[in-house]
């Protein structure tokens, strides 16, 4: 889901990684020549990488500090958005993690490996290996908290984090003051570790009933919404839905299903053709599930343009 970070799992695949005795196989990328300094010099923790500098500057490095790789294009405007908050968050990291851009338009066989699907989308290349990603564009104080959680993870096995800290923080900037935790989010974040999804629901709506414009605790809300839903999704629903068209809470459960499965523009289809062919409290309630589903992806995800453009011409 764009937006969604994982990252379940990191420390674990390091150390398995750090106790393996032969060097982790690469995955397929374009090649390259060349190794990378152990420490990058000051200066250079922010790099525009193309497909001939992609083993050098991503790979290589990455055997060291993690490597986070971001994805984007020049038309992008979210992605003017996410880049420069990344590039500020690098600049303060002093080369204890790499920031490498990724022009998806001039370096197509990248994208490709990551199997991008929209952008900006974000990757962290650990030991060669892609270990965590997010698609869309993130708060800052989000994104600070999501690079320190990987720094923390990986600090004990990954030597050119500590050289990188020990050297302290650049000159040119003064050490940032981090931005004391909201206690109702990190409420509503521990209900979700625990998978209580009612309380998570709960602590946003509660967020939401004093700040009905808090964009973080609706996005949130949403996620956590289909979560819940998607657990318990059925995938006999999409053929039970199939065998009875007029029935929108089969639809809706279908359609659930559908984007749990990762058939997201099957998802779509399915609630704008219930769009047409319904009217009045069934129409409404098609139309609002759907929109619901819209939520869970950013604004520029192609899939979502082009559902809202069918379920525009379905509505008028």
């Amino acid at each position: 889901m764009a937006g969604a970070v994982d990252l379940s799992g990191l420390k674990a695949r390091a150390e398995q990684r750090s106790s393996q005795q032969a060097r982790p196989a690469a995955p397929a990328a374009p090649p390259g020549d060349g190794a990378a300094p152990a420490v990058p010099p000051a200066g250079s923790f922010v790099i525009d990488v193309t497909e001939d500098t992609f083993q050098t500057e991503v790979l290589e490095r990455s055997m060291t500090v993690p490597v986070v790789v971001d994805l984007w294009a020049e038309w992008c405007q979210p992605c003017k958005q996410l880049s420069p908050t990344l590039e500020k968050l690098a600049a303060e990291g002093n080369g204890a993690w790499i920031l490498a851009k990724v022009d998806v338009d001039a370096n197509p066989r990248i994208a490709q490996m990551f199997q991008v699907q929209s952008i900006p989308t974000v990757y962290v290349v650990v030991a060669q290996q892609p270990v965590t990603s997010f698609s869309g564009v993130q708060p800052e104080e989000q994104l600070r908290g999501w690079v320190a959680q990987i720094l923390d993870a990986l600090r004990d096995r990954m030597p050119g984090i500590a050289e990188a800290e020990a050297r302290g923080p650049a000159q040119e900037s003064a050490e940032p003051v981090p931005e004391p935790e909201d206690p109702r989010f990190t409420a509503a974040e521990e209900a979700l570790e625990r998978g209580d999804y009612d309380a998570a629901i709960a602590a946003y709506e509660q967020i939401l009933a004093s700040e009905p414009a808090n964009a973080e605790a609706q996005a949130a809300l949403s996620q956590v919404r289909f979560m819940a839903r998607a657990e318990s999704a059925d995938p006999s629903a999409i053929a039970a839905a199939d065998a009875a068209p007029d029935d929108v809470a089969a639809q809706k459960a279908a359609a659930d299903a559908e984007l749990a499965g990762g058939q997201v523009e099957a998802a779509f289809d399915r609630l704008v053709k219930t769009v047409q062919r319904t009217a009045g409290e069934d129409r409404d309630a098609a139309r609002e599930h759907l929109v619901s589903l819209f939520e869970l992806f950013a604004p520029d995800d192609p899939r979502v343009t082009t559902a809202r453009r069918a379920l525009a011409r379905a509505l008028y």
